[in-house]
């Protein structure tokens, strides 16, 4: 005989392993994707407050060394780029998933649960208290944190020149006197007296100057603006 005759009780076995095998592989996946389920769910309700201790017991060999960062080196981007470093429950933009994925592998990695998240991001991206490029931060202890993700999309290549003016009193005057100078150029001479002296061009340059304050004051006290350095980790809105 070429074939040999198919014993249904071998070929019966065969099938039920065949089922137990797929089975166990089914409920194998299924048990790693309710664990992944339920570490994303513990891990987003921990960005969504905060919490304590400060510090987190990461495993200092496994850190990279160049995602380690100090609270006056934040402190100084924040301020240059008027940024705020705040707590993410404040924070009302949406997290990519591979943030939460870095968070399961840091945590699983170092075998430990991260809390009391920060995040570098423009005032906008935050749900502020009324008084486009975060950085996801983990407290190390010693106002030292940990880069653990950065998302969306590279701040402006002018956005700390435009922000210059906000870091302190002075930048903002010698800003407001340029721009008085250039309003004054464009006054046409002879406008206000028919001989044009400097004294006219020194009034005129008084007048747009007192005006340009005047507005920005105006501008300050009714928006609740400050100087970047008054802001940049205050989670109030006219801070």
């Amino acid at each position: 005989m070429f074939f040999e005759k198919t014993n249904l009780e071998t070929q019966l076995r065969k099938e039920k392993n065949r089922s137990q095998n797929q089975r166990e592989m089914l409920e194998e996946v299924y048990h790693i994707l309710k664990s992944h389920q339920s570490n994303e769910d513990r891990i987003k309700n921990n960005i969504s407050k905060s919490n304590k201790p400060l510090t987190t017991n990461f495993d200092f060999d496994l850190l990279k060394t160049d995602a380690i960062y100090h609270i006056d080196q934040i402190k100084s981007i924040c301020i240059d780029y008027r940024l705020r470093f705040l707590d993410t429950k404040y924070f009302k933009g949406e997290i990519p998933e591979a943030a939460f994925q870095k968070i399961d592998a840091l945590e699983t990695a170092h075998n430990i649960e991260i809390k009391n998240f920060k995040i570098i991001a423009p005032s906008k991206l935050f749900k502020l208290v009324d008084k486009d490029d975060p950085l996801l931060f983990a407290p190390i202890g010693n106002d030292y944190y940990y880069l653990i993700h950065k998302w969306g999309n590279d701040l402006s290549a002018f956005r700390k020149l435009l922000m210059w003016p906000f870091k302190n009193v002075t930048n903002l005057l010698l800003v407001v006197m340029v721009v008085s100078y250039l309003a004054t150029l464009l006054i046409p001479h002879g406008l206000f007296s028919k001989n044009n002296s400097a004294v006219e061009s020194l009034l005129i340059f008084f007048f747009m100057f007192k005006s340009a304050v005047a507005v920005v004051l105006y501008y300050a006290f009714a928006m609740g603006k400050n100087f970047n350095p008054a802001i940049w980790n205050k989670k109030y809105f006219n801070a």
